[in-house]
């Protein structure tokens, strides 16, 4: 279990789930994980929190037209957001949403990198994103697919200060972690590889995303109780060095990721 009092500049500090069906997600997420639901904001789209023994874990915003639906959006911390959107900018990125005030809450922006996978900004103000990792029911582990693997690589060392190194570097599997003061906090897999069927690698025709690890007691136990919540089966649990896997598509299709 890792807990945060501060979450340095370029490591995940929050996550959201954009849905076409907000309802059907809520109950889900809430019976799965035993989240609770704050009340929409209308203010900004009906946005809401999901928290965790009094503690904000995620956010759950309805999907608007001609933007991406039914994924999960990371967030990496910043120090300003206007200068990393700058920085990503000159390093082949793109700005998809431009820099905004949410309240005293903070400072937000979404970027793409080079292969289009959206990155959210947070700069913190009172709202200081995800406090616990790797604890039941709370994030586990964050992972970049991209369509351009090696300028996705120089992107985040350049844009976020990252320190990568090469878990996997074949045709069937790429695979490198970011670091940040030796700790690693991401991982960036080439969405173009494709594994032998059955695995837990990305399809060959996956968009460009991000894919979130729920930490959860029971892997198997966990995707029993989702497929009777409506949930469908990506990849069926196995056993790995970071513990046991298995991968899901929420009843809306939104992609998530288990981890015991």
């Amino acid at each position: 279990m890792t807990t945060r009092t501060h979450v340095p500049a370029g490591a995940p500090i929050w996550m959201d789930l954009s849905t076409s069906d907000q309802d059907a997600s809520r109950a889900f997420y809430t019976r799965l994980l035993g989240w609770q639901a704050e009340e929409p904001d209308p203010e900004f789209g009906g946005y809401l929190n999901f928290t965790l023994g009094g503690e904000r874990v995620a956010g759950c915003l309805p999907g608007t037209p001609g933007a991406p639906t039914d994924v999960w959006t990371v967030y990496l911390a910043t120090d300003d957001a206007d200068k990393t959107c700058s920085l990503a900018t000159g390093h082949g990125g793109t700005v998809i949403t431009a820099p905004m005030d949410v309240r005293d809450l903070g400072r937000m922006a979404i970027v793409a990198d080079p292969g289009g996978a959206p990155i959210g900004l947070w700069q913190p103000g009172a709202h200081r994103g995800l406090q616990t990792l790797a604890e039941p029911g709370h994030a586990g582990w964050f992972e970049m697919q991209t369509r351009s693997y090696d300028a996705t690589l120089e992107f985040m060392r350049e844009v976020f200060g990252w320190q990568t190194a090469s878990v996997a570097d074949s045709e069937e599997f790429r695979y490198s972690t970011g670091t940040l003061g030796g700790e690693e906090i991401c991982g960036v897999m080439s969405a173009g590889a494709t594994r032998p069927e059955g695995s837990t690698g990305v399809p060959e025709d996956a968009p460009a995303q991000w894919s979130v690890y729920l930490t959860v007691e029971d892997a198997d136990r966990a995707l029993t109780q989702a497929i009777e919540l409506g949930a469908s089966v990506v990849h069926q649990p196995e056993d790995t060095p970071y513990g046991r896997l298995a991968a899901l598509k929420d009843p809306t299709g939104a992609l998530v990721k288990l981890v015991a």
